[in-house]
């Protein structure tokens, strides 16, 4: 528990495998992002989470059809690095995007949704 220098070598490791098995845009690569960022938000590096998850946001923009559930994850994780630094007004605009994606994407009261809307609660109590 708490070995968060050897999960980030982990994951880094496997990132730098799928860029060379994969294409620039293949939906791994996020996932692989998503990842390392998970693993910054828990040290606290929220500088690095927001980056990681951002590129991983990017990557399924591309890669992954609009209204796919994982770019609503992705949207979310954004929202929770932006809540986790206090821009709570960032954090809300991606919260609301992901709802929006997860609302079409998923059946109604699917976990993920619940757990969007759980969060866009917990900021306005913060706002």
């Amino acid at each position: 528990m708490g070995e968060y220098s050897k999960a980030l070598s982990s994951h880094e490791r496997s990132l730098e495998i799928r860029k060379i098995a994969l294409p620039p845009n293949h939906p791994d690569l996020a996932g692989s992002y998503n990842n390392i960022s998970m693993v910054y938000s828990h040290m606290g590096e929220y500088s690095k989470a927001l980056s990681s998850h951002e590129r991983s946001l990017e990557i399924r923009k591309i890669a992954l059809p609009p209204n796919h559930p994982d770019l609503g994850s992705s949207y979310n994780n954004v929202g929770l690095v932006y809540h986790n630094m206090g821009e709570y007004s960032k954090a809300l605009s991606s919260y609301e995007r992901a709802l929006q994606i997860k609302k079409i994407a998923l059946p109604p009261g699917h976990p993920s949704t619940a757990r969007t809307e759980r969060n866009i609660e917990l900021l306005k109590k913060k706002m």
